[in-house]
């Protein structure tokens, strides 16, 4: 999340209350997780094993929670509780906005689309031309849409991700503060749920087509021209590649990327990273042949095991 206006370093560390290492004028443009951030962005670390990846990424702000010497070029927030004091910062910067009105005055929606009834459009969302929305769709604030895009009953764009610190009381939620962004010529099927990046954007690529009851994590990358069949689950920061085909009831784990062409045959677990141009099958995923192969092998074994007696 970008902010409107640049910030100082000593403005961000008043509004959580925080010790700062650098100058009080550093400039502070935004605040990211640490998968995108860039030049300007706040990145929150609350656990040693991520210091380092913190402390040298692209980020120049880092939110930490302790005293550590600062890189060349970056500033520091020492806060006792970074996960805490960066939800401070969302809450500050993009404060929930309660609706009262079905279409939020501040929605803009092209020329050619049609609502149907019982729908939800937040506040800042923007809808291109010629789309359908049939009825019960909710569409969260600062959602964007594109142009001929067709979202079937009951589907949910931009609901929270699913990102929780554990603690003694119970799991504190990160708040979400990202977007989710639909591109031209996307069809979405019935009771899909689309979740909004934390700091970022969840992105479904043009000509993207979902079936019904699909469900997009937070801050998922999905190509062009990819196919997903009903039931896939798709966990949070995948990066599904251009002209994928996922069939019903696939299932992936987080951070994995999905190549270009890949086919993913039904009800597979795709627990990491899969080359493109192949096609795959089973839990743990292999490429289908192979699985196949071994399935029919395993068939054999009560023969085998006569001959042996």
């Amino acid at each position: 999340m970008k902010f409107s206006k640049k910030q100082s370093l000593k403005d961000i560390a008043k509004i959580i209350d925080c010790q700062y290492v650098g100058s009080d004028d550093f400039p502070v443009l935004g605040m990211n997780e640490i998968h995108v951030v860039e030049s300007g962005d706040i990145v929150f670390v609350d656990h040693p094993k991520y210091y380092d990846k913190a402390l040298q990424s692209k980020a120049t702000i880092v939110l930490i929670n302790k005293n550590v010497d600062c890189p060349e070029g970056k500033a520091l927030l020492i806060s006792d509780d970074p996960f805490r004091d960066f939800n401070k910062l969302t809450k500050h910067f993009r404060p929930f906005q309660f609706s009262t009105i079905s279409i939020s005055e501040t929605a803009t929606i092209g020329e050619g689309t049609i609502i149907q009834p019982n729908c939800f459009i937040g506040n800042n969302v923007s809808i291109g031309k010629n789309c359908l929305l049939h009825s019960n769709v909710s569409i969260y604030d600062n959602t964007v849409i594109g142009n001929n895009v067709i979202i079937h009953a009951g589907s949910i764009l931009g609901a929270d991700a699913f990102y929780y610190k554990k603690r003694s009381e119970g799991f504190d939620q990160l708040i979400s503060c990202g977007r989710v962004v639909v591109e031209d010529n996307v069809g979405i099927g019935a009771l899909c749920t689309i979740d909004k990046g934390v700091t970022g954007d969840t992105t479904i690529g043009e000509g993207t087509k979902m079936d019904n009851q699909v469900h997009v994590g937070h801050d998922t990358i999905i190509g062009k021209k990819c196919l997903i069949a009903a039931q896939t689950g798709i966990a949070g920061c995948v990066i599904i590649e251009d002209e994928v085909t996922l069939w019903g009831q696939v299932g992936t784990t987080s951070g994995i990327t999905i190549g270009t062409k890949a086919v993913v045959l039904g009800q597979t677990g795709i627990t990491k990273s899969i080359e493109g141009g192949k096609t795959y099958f089973g839990t743990p995923i292999e490429e289908s042949r192979e699985k196949l192969k071994q399935l029919a092998n395993i068939k054999k074994i009560p023969e085998l095991l006569k001959s042996i007696k």
